[in-house]
């Protein structure tokens, strides 16, 4: 399966990704995000903090690496044929999927009203604990409970109807840094693996050793496709199909 017969399939048109920080969506799911945006898909992309927590300089200020880090994303998201980027106020290390950050959340999801939303997995993945930033999993748990029940409730967050933010339903969620038994969605990306090289590259103030770094990624890309290519995998979720029933 290609991200542009995934797209097809399901008719996507619009897609918004979450990430905790700068470069975790580059790193879960660039390749795919380069071939949704190559066949005509749109992306948003949403941080919720601004990485200030970042990077390998001590003593470095924390406000002039959240400045780096917003203009590094942007420079990746410009590779990935993404022209916007939103960037939240969430502090970094500390994010907890809090009513208030849900509400947040709802707000970006009614404004773009994306048939799909990728975002780091709640659950933890023991096999490799680093995927499992408290952050990612605080990200993916807000933005669970945001896509079902608050996105679709009329009576959640009334401030938002009264904007003209109405009610809409979520179709799927696109989870990266899954746990591998949840894994049930492997999408080939091969002929975009350099494209998501060159967004990784981007976050320079995150890559001590880039060589390393990228080794790793592709070498892992190579794994999960398993037959000579380039894939990326997730755990799909559909949160409402033709035959579903609020509340079943």
């Amino acid at each position: 399966m290609t991200p542009a017969r995934l797209a097809a399939e399901h008719g996507l048109s619009s897609v918004l990704a979450f990430g905790a920080h700068p470069d975790d969506i580059d790193f879960g799911a660039a390749g795919s995000i380069a071939a949704f945006t190559e066949a005509g898909v749109a992306v948003t992309l949403c941080l919720l903090t601004a990485g200030d927590a970042g990077g390998f300089e001590p003593g470095r200020d924390a406000a002039e690496m959240a400045r780096v880090r917003e203009a590094e994303q942007r420079q990746a998201a410009a590779v990935l044929g993404v022209d916007r980027v939103i960037l939240l106020d969430e502090r970094d290390g500390f994010v907890a999927p809090t009513a208030e950050l849900v509400g947040k959340i709802v707000r970006i999801m009614r404004e773009v009203r994306p048939e799909l939303v990728i975002s780091p997995h709640p659950e933890r993945a023991w096999d490799r604990l680093q995927k499992s930033h408290p952050d990612h999993m605080a990200c993916g748990e807000a933005v669970v409970r945001a896509s079902y029940p608050y996105v679709e409730n009329p009576f959640a967050y009334p401030e938002l109807a009264a904007e003209g933010l109405e009610a809409f339903k979520i179709r799927h969620l696109m989870l990266t840094t899954a746990p591998q038994e949840r894994v049930n969605l492997r999408l080939d990306v091969t002929g975009q693996e350099s494209v998501k090289m060159s967004a990784l590259r981007a976050h320079f103030s995150q890559h001590p050793d880039a060589a390393r770094m990228e080794g790793y990624v592709l070498e892992k890309m190579r794994q999960i496709h398993g037959a000579g290519g380039y894939a990326e995998e997730f755990h799909w979720v559909t949160v409402n199909a033709p035959d579903t029933i609020s509340g079943f």
